[in-house]
């Protein structure tokens, strides 16, 4: 009896065995490596944020070179570079600072919103809709219109009334929880309170103090140089190294509360954290420009939308922010010329029926 012949060995390995065991690479993004270092990058989000630089390229050239009188890019350039050039008093000392505000500006409500709406998980929370802008914008009113601090002092006084409005929206909105629409409502309401605390002040302070304010109430960047500009410059550039904390802290606070607890994750001091950062942004940029309504709530959905992103990308938000605010600023010295409108209203037109949309077709709920 004859012995078979054993079975010929398989010349290929399964597939199982044949590839070396490692983490699973989330779709659409990339592995970058810088050193030792290494990092995941989604690619739609960074064409994106391309696109978007572009875009705030091209829209702070326009500003620099339309108004009443009108400059070449070629001249621009050159006086952004520091070159010599026949238009150095009116690109360099006038337009610029007004856009290096505006970028500021837009950048910090960029990232303010984004952060509140990630806290919140609702897209209708913003600095301006839950009351921290009209906190820092009561504060700010009553010492100008009183005379109770000079215009340096301005700025930490909207950051202090900033700070005090979202304290008084979180404590009146935990119950036990932070339900996304109920801190929306509470917020609402405290800046409709807020709102009529301004307009009080504007009635018995100083009359040309109060004209002043009105001004500033508005969200205008007419006026400003660099002595606003670069305050504010400094202050975020403090506030980067909380900015790149948030970022990734951010992913955490998305998953749900029981996902992020099994991980360690300390979901309150997280949340608190990304909260207190987003109103700090926002006082900040309200203490340079006046309260530049909308913005906080377009630019970080306009991210979102245009990523797909899970959570609210940071950088696109940012210049997503500053390309409103810059365009913004421009059409609203263009549309009416030779009357300059605040680039606050133009913003607020545009960011009304955004509000209005998303009010009646938002369905999320459920604690944050």
């Amino acid at each position: 009896m004859t012995t078979p012949p054993a079975a010929p060995a398989s010349r290929a390995a399964s597939p199982a065995h044949s590839r070396p065991a490692g983490p699973v690479r989330p779709t659409g993004y990339t592995l970058v490596r810088a050193g030792r270092a290494s990092f995941l990058l989604h690619r739609r989000a960074a064409l994106v944020a391309g696109a978007l630089a572009v875009l705030l390229a091209a829209a702070c050239v326009a500003g620099l070179s339309v108004g009443q009188t009108t400059v070449s890019p070629a001249d621009v350039v050159r006086v952004v570079l520091g070159l010599p050039s026949e238009h150095e008093l009116l690109v360099g000392r006038l337009r610029l600072p007004r856009l290096v505000v505006g970028l500021l500006v837009g950048a910090a409500l960029g990232i303010a919103g984004a952060l509140i709406q990630t806290v919140a998980r609702n897209p209708l929370a913003s600095p301006d809709i839950i009351g921290v802008t009209h906190g820092a914008a009561a504060v700010t009113v009553g010492a100008m219109t009183f005379g109770l601090a000079s215009a340096a002092v301005l700025p930490y006084l909207s950051i202090t009334g900033g700070l005090l409005a979202a304290g008084l929206v979180y404590a009146f909105a935990w119950r036990g929880g932070l339900h996304a629409a109920r801190f929306v409502l509470i917020g609402i309401g405290f800046a409709v309170a807020l709102r009529s605390v301004t307009q009080l002040f504007l009635t018995k302070g100083d009359q040309f103090a109060a004209q002043q304010a009105k001004v500033w109430m508005t969200g205008s960047l007419n006026g400003r140089g660099w002595d606003h500009a670069v305050p504010l410059g400094l202050a975020l550039l403090v506030l980067l190294p909380a900015v790149l904390w948030a970022a990734r802290a951010q992913r955490t606070v998305s998953l749900d509360d029981d996902t992020a607890t099994a991980l360690g994750v300390r979901l309150g001091r997280t949340r608190l954290g990304l909260a207190g950062l987003g109103v700090v942004l926002a006082a900040l940029a309200t203490g340079a420009a006046g309260p530049v309504d909308f913005v906080a709530l377009l630019a970080p959905q306009i991210a979102r939308r245009l990523t797909r992103t899970a959570q609210i990308p940071l950088l696109c938000s940012a210049l997503a922010g500053a390309f409103i605010v810059v365009l913004g600023d421009l059409l609203a010295r263009l549309l009416f010329f030779p009357v300059e409108l605040p680039v606050g209203v133009l913003t607020a037109a545009i960011g009304a029926p955004y509000l209005l949309w998303l009010i009646v077709n938002n369905r999320t709920g459920g604690k944050a």
